[in-house]
């Protein structure tokens, strides 16, 4: 299964961004799967998942503000980005792992990654 993640840029706080990670190789409808991000020196965190029946899960830090979505026709996953901050800013990741196992939080149990897509936002 490969990941492939686009769609970050450099944006102004409050503005918005529309990432996609294209999954080749396998099925969007039997994986669960999660964005992270990872800023400067920092540790790669959890942002938000969507599990193969659609079902989300967010950091608190996004919730509210973030939207994690599937076109499974597509085999894609999204997440839509509003109202951004400056502690937004960093690489993101979109990860899967098979249906079977559980949706968590914690990098090392996702199986399949994409390359990072960096976002910017700009105070």
């Amino acid at each position: 299964v490969q990941l492939q993640a686009f769609g970050g840029g450099l944006v102004q706080a409050g503005n918005s961004l529309r990432l996609s990670c294209t999954i080749s190789g396998g099925t969007v409808s039997i994986l669960n799967m999660a964005w992270f991000r990872q800023g400067s020196g920092k540790e790669r965190e959890f942002v938000a998942a969507i599990r193969w029946g659609g079902s989300t899960f967010y950091n608190d830090s996004v919730k509210g503000r973030f939207i994690a979505s599937k076109d499974d026709a597509k085999n894609t996953v999204y997440l839509q980005m509003n109202s951004l901050k400056p502690e937004d800013t960093g690489a993101y990741y979109c990860a899967g792992k098979p249906r079977g196992s559980p949706v968590v939080r914690t990098p090392p149990s996702y199986e399949y990654w994409g390359q990072g897509t960096q976002v910017t936002v700009s105070s």
